[in-house]
């Protein structure tokens, strides 16, 4: 924009600029230097400046404002500063931190990576799950969230006791409970023995119901306690049991006469495998003693999962041996201190099974023992079903099977295949699910 000319009286042009703030020259070098005065413009104004510089009159001219220095050119102005701050950006969301938090509580009380893997694999993460956290596997995983979480307030150590095994008084405890079904069933049978001839039919029968509800009540009370004490219970597995034993007493018996075309009379019993299966209950106690004792120091020891699984395979192989070994003479010695032949296999057979679905059971997994349990009772049952519905017209081929296993293996086979079935099942079974931290955890 132009400059506008004003003309006083005396006839001398005075120049005032338009814009309140005029252009100014760049300040010379030295503290000194004044600014420059605006430039007149083109024309025939330009040659009043040879002589004095006129005054401007009071009223026609006012005085320039003074002019603003600018920023000297050797401080360059700030680039890129933010006007308007705002909040940061969020990022890619942290999926471990979200796990850590929905864990909270089980990381902060874990003392080692391999319980917090416990956990995981307790809550059904798997490996597959873990490579959506961004891991290999879930110790992987488990290792970063015990790394991440901060550890718990501190609790008071424990008092130590003086004696060098603390928990002696308690092994004593429950090993003195599982030799009392054995003893009761022992006693029963002695009394039976020597009061032969003696008694009636009515004191006898009293005298076997007397030493039943014994050895139940002792058997109650070692399931309570000990190393063959469920926490979550056992379903119905009780029941199923309760129906093996019978089967393992009587049985025999019943399908010996349904095949000879009976029944006809009263079955005779053969309590043998009662008892010694009665007196395994101790050696049972101590084998899952030995395995769950042996399992823990592979968790606390081991540095993956796999490592820890392939621990404890064997440890479940050689506790279910060291219990068939300690089984296989307690049978045989029953059968022949009542009259026997020798070692029934199928008795073996049923307390393996038993053996394995209370392991189970007391490490918080009853529900495969009580199917193996279930599966067995089956069995037995559908062979004199079997037997009987051949005896309707046109039914004969139901019962070839259960008359080619009895004359294969006599009556025993039927009893003996349907509980070492379900054992090797449930032995396949527990070898996965029992090498699994998860199961180790809960007891």
């Amino acid at each position: 924009m132009r400059d506008r000319p004003i003309r006083p009286d005396h006839g001398e042009d005075i120049t005032v600029p338009a814009d309140p703030t005029p252009p100014v020259a760049e300040p010379a070098a030295g503290p000194a230097a004044e600014p420059a005065e605006p430039a007149q413009p083109a024309g025939p104004a330009a040659g009043a400046t040879d002589g004095p510089s006129p005054a401007p009159s009071a009223a026609g001219a006012t005085e320039a404002p003074a002019p603003t220095p600018l920023r000297p050119a050797e401080i360059p102005a700030r680039a890129g500063q933010r006007k308007h701050p705002g909040p940061a950006r969020r990022g890619t969301a942290d999926p471990v931190k979200s796990l850590m938090h929905h864990h909270r509580a089980l990381c902060e009380r874990a003392v080692s990576p391999l319980e917090i893997a416990a956990g995981l694999e307790a809550h059904g993460l798997t490996d597959r799950t873990a490579a959506r956290y961004r891991h290999r596997d879930v110790f992987a995983l488990a290792e970063e969230l015990y790394a991440r979480t901060p550890a718990g307030p501190a609790e008071p150590p424990p008092p130590v006791a003086p004696a060098p095994h603390p928990d002696a008084g308690a092994r004593a405890g429950w090993t003195l409970l599982a030799l009392l079904p054995g003893a009761a069933c022992l006693a029963t049978a002695g009394v039976l023995r020597l009061t032969e001839g003696a008694l009636g039919g009515g004191a006898r029968a009293a005298v076997v119901l007397t030493g039943a509800l014994l050895a139940c009540l002792a058997l109650r009370l070692c399931l309570l306690r000990g190393p063959l004490r469920a926490p979550e219970g056992a379903g119905r597995a009780g029941l199923y049991a309760c129906w093996l034993l019978s089967f393992a007493v009587y049985g025999e018996e019943l399908i010996a006469q349904v095949i000879s075309g009976g029944p006809d009379g009263p079955w005779q019993p053969t309590p043998a495998p009662l008892l010694g299966l009665a007196a395994a209950i101790a050696p049972a106690a101590w084998c899952a003693h030995l395995f769950t004792v042996r399992a823990r120091r592979k968790l606390h020891g081991s540095r993956a999962l796999d490592e820890f699984g392939a621990g404890v395979r064997p440890l479940l192989l050689a506790a279910v041996a060291l219990f068939l070994c300690a089984l296989l003479p307690l049978l045989h010695l029953a059968d022949l201190g009542l009259g026997g032949t020798g070692t029934p296999v199928a008795a073996a057979a049923l307390g393996v099974l038993l053996f394995l679905a209370r392991l189970l059971a007391a490490h918080g997994l009853p529900g495969p023992g009580t199917a193996a349990l279930a599966a067995a009772c089956a069995v037995e049952a559908a062979a004199p079903a079997l037997v009987l519905a051949a005896r309707l017209p046109g039914l004969d081929p139901l019962a070839r099977p259960v008359h080619a296993l009895v004359q294969a293996g006599g009556t025993g086979a039927v009893p003996a295949l349907a509980c070492g079935a379900a054992a090797l099942g449930l032995l396949v079974h527990a070898s996965a699910a029992l090498s699994r931290a998860s199961a180790h955890t809960r007891t």
